[in-house]
């Protein structure tokens, strides 16, 4: 997920010639029943879980099953799915920054969730201390980190792209247990909580999302309309809810 490159390191009046780790960066061309839908901008690794959660949160396949098949050579991917209707939309890039979502945002039709859970503070902060030991973040600085939390052992991803990374840990709970409950699992993640990720947990039934960044308007209204508890901020012992306090337990 990393290469060395040639560079060099200025430091005041110091200059050195030096070899430094760069993260990577490749395109995935995405094929659904043979019709081009995206091309997504990605880290390398798990591009198949990336694919299977990109889809489930788009809202392309409301589970596995939906997911007739699956094949990926080299930057393409290709998949059958039930209802490729669904996937008739306009080309568009999935770029690894801000902005990986490209649906249609119609608020009048967003979900409500009905969902039980709540976290006490302890587990959102032991949460952000586990993503936040990514040796390759570390080595890099050029990755978040997200981690699903709360139904069996955490699914902890890493990418270039915040909104990749969570597809990635929604693709690899689905294809670990197709019966994986999201509404009894929460998020956490390095990046702020914009609104690709309010709507990717919404849209994929998970309750809670905490951050040691910052969110956005548009996210804590999408929030405020499904239901998802947004934590922002949580650094040390400081955090910050935004909507949905009752799932932070006392």
């Amino acid at each position: 997920m990393m290469d060395d490159y040639e560079c060099i390191k200025l430091d005041g009046e110091s200059r050195q010639d030096s070899i430094c780790p760069v993260t990577e960066e490749v395109p995935l061309s995405i094929f659904i029943n043979g019709r081009h839908f995206a091309t997504a901008m990605i880290s390398p690794d798990l591009r198949a879980e990336f694919l299977t959660g990109h889809l489930y949160s788009e809202r392309i396949i409301s589970s596995i099953q939906e997911m007739e098949s699956l094949e990926i050579e080299g930057d393409v991917a290709r998949a059958i799915v039930t209802h490729p209707l669904r996937a008739i939309v306009p080309r568009r890039p999935i770029v690894s920054g801000c902005g990986g979502i490209a649906s249609f945002l119609n608020q009048s039709k967003l979900p409500r969730m009905d969902s039980d859970l709540k976290i006490d503070i302890d587990q959102a902060r032991e949460a952000m201390n586990a993503i936040s030991l990514s040796q390759l973040h570390i080595a890099t600085g050029g990755v978040h980190c997200v981690g699903l939390f709360g139904d069996g052992k955490p699914i902890i991803i890493e990418d270039i792209g915040r909104h990749n990374a969570l597809d990635k840990a929604i693709g690899s709970a689905l294809m670990q247990r197709q019966s994986f409950d999201f509404g009894h699992s929460y998020v956490a993640c390095t990046g702020r909580v914009s609104s690709d990720m309010a709507l990717k947990c919404s849209l994929a039934g998970i309750p809670l999302v905490v951050s040691r960044g910052a969110t956005t308007s548009l996210a804590i209204s999408i929030a405020q309309r499904t239901g998802l508890c947004i934590i922002g901020f949580l650094r040390g012992k400081r955090m910050t809810v935004y909507c949905h306090s009752h799932r932070l337990a006392d």
